[in-house]
């Protein structure tokens, strides 16, 4: 990218360093410009004030033109969102910048924890160059596409999407039909391999730009610590709970060997992972009744309760809205339900991974899901809502 325009704000803080720098001998007798005087707190307020308008907007429309994208994946879409999100990411690598000529100035807590947030607000940073930064905006557009449009046919022609998978590992007890599942959508996402390998490089190259020593380092300094205590932290953490969670895995592992036979679970080797119940491994509570303890509480069926009592998508929904409500959270808005994604389309490509969206900081709140009637499902709707309820309130 060529180099990157500043914001007014961000030029004026720009100039008025290159010109403290510099060792030409100045008027005295003239007025004292903006430029050439030390930076103030007052400077970062008007700064963060000017950065607060420009960010409202630029959100609200990348945020309309990621929306569109997940649910209606096509090459146009696709481009657009691409273009949009090139548009912020060189507009908040921009701010990043002029975010950082405040380091030195006394600021109250307050503004100095807003410009340290802004400093990490990008999740991927992009390198000041515009090709790269236009490559990489490409490349996280068709990321989310490939990852959307993914399906895997079996030899009988029926076509499987990620969700139909997810949905059969949670609940099939065959192993066959598991590892079936599980290495059809490692299949389907080989094409991925090389854009995000890329995409590593790119952000990486852009968090070396902002000063850190790659993208880990600049997520991990997002958390009120540096980037270097917070690995120190979750060591101390995981220790504390390394004993909990080798008991569980060996009693889970011991489980799941009686359930498919120590051909295919040995007690000294790692669990196979596509016998957990998750796509990615990532929980395993919908292989509860296999590792229950003897004599356990089953608890319940959600699953079953939802069909015996006739729960649709909606009515399930409006269930994890009634939690909050009880909380005393105010009711959702009624544009809620009108724009957000609650089941699968028949006819086009969506991405259906649950996400939830506050798309104007104000109260147009979704969430986009390709709901299946299941307990597990029913739970994820409260964890989006959750999301809502906290953006709303935020």
């Amino acid at each position: 990218m060529t180099p990157f325009k500043l914001s007014l704000t961000a030029a004026l803080v720009g100039s008025a360093l290159l010109l403290a720098s510099c060792g030409e001998k100045q008027n005295t007798a003239a007025p004292v410009k903006a430029e050439q005087r030390a930076l103030t707190e007052a400077d970062a307020v008007a700064f963060l004030d000017e950065t607060a308008t420009k960010l409202e907007q630029l959100y609200l429309e990348s945020n309309r033109a990621e929306w569109i994208y997940s649910n209606f994946i096509t090459e146009d879409t696709a481009s657009l969102a691409a273009d949009v999100n090139e548009k912020l990411t060189v507009e908040m690598v921009n701010l990043a910048t002029a975010a950082a000529k405040f380091d030195q100035v006394a600021l109250s807590d307050d503004s100095r924890r807003k410009l340290d947030k802004l400093k990490l607000a990008l999740t991927l940073p992009a390198p000041q160059d515009a090709a790269k930064t236009a490559e990489m905006a490409k490349i996280v557009a068709e990321l989310g596409g490939l990852y959307g449009k993914g399906k895997y046919c079996k030899a009988d022609g029926k076509c499987l999407s990620l969700g139909d998978m997810s949905a059969i590992m949670a609940s099939s007890r065959d192993y066959d039909e598991q590892l079936e599942m599980w290495q059809a959508w490692r299949e389907i996402s080989k094409p991925m391999r090389p854009l995000y390998t890329r995409l590593i490089e790119l952000t990486n190259e852009g968090a070396k730009e902002l000063g850190y020593a790659d993208t880990g380092a600049m997520w991990r300094s997002k958390y009120d610590m540096p980037a270097d205590d917070f690995a120190k932290e979750l060591d101390r953490v995981w220790d504390q709970v390394k004993p909990l969670y080798e008991s569980l895995h060996c009693h889970v592992r011991s489980k799941l060997s009686e359930q498919y036979g120590a051909d295919k679970v040995p007690l000294d080797k790692p669990i196979p992972a596509h016998l957990l119940g998750n796509m990615w491994a990532q929980s395993w509570g919908n292989i509860y009744d296999i590792v229950a303890p003897k004599d356990a509480d089953p608890g319940y069926d959600v699953t079953k309760l939802l069909e015996q009592h006739n729960y649709d998508e909606i009515k399930m929904v409006k269930g994890a809205e009634g939690f909050f409500t009880s909380l005393g959270f105010a009711p959702l808005p009624e544009t809620f339900y009108q724009r957000s994604l609650f089941l699968k389309p028949a006819d086009r490509d969506v991405e259906c991974h649950a996400s939830a969206w506050d798309l104007d900081a104000k109260d147009d709140l979704r969430i986009k899901m390709c709901i299946q009637r299941t307990g597990e499902e029913f739970s994820v709707i409260h964890h989006e809502l959750g999301h809502n309820f906290y953006q709303r309130a935020y």
